[in-house]
């Protein structure tokens, strides 16, 4: 996945601490790794460890993108 401010290569309890919005979109999908108690997977291995395919796989990570195109928000850890 190639998503803006390197959001992939950070765990996925951070990204939802600062983009809860992610969550609801990942949750879209079927993913329910947004509620686990450890959270420390990376957000692109949360999405390709459920081998939704290449289609679904573009379509989380433009939704994930225009998200933080519309918010501004910057990234994680910077």
């Amino acid at each position: 996945m190639n998503l803006k401010h390197d959001l992939g290569n950070q765990a996925i309890q951070d990204v939802l601490k600062t983009h809860p919005r992610i969550g609801e979109i990942l949750s879209a999908y079927e993913i329910a790794c947004v509620t686990c108690g450890v959270g420390i997977c990376l957000l692109k291995d949360v999405v390709a460890i459920h081998a939704l395919g290449a289609e679904a796989e573009q379509q989380i990570e433009g939704e994930i993108n225009d998200y933080l195109d519309q918010t501004g928000h910057p990234a994680v850890n910077g």
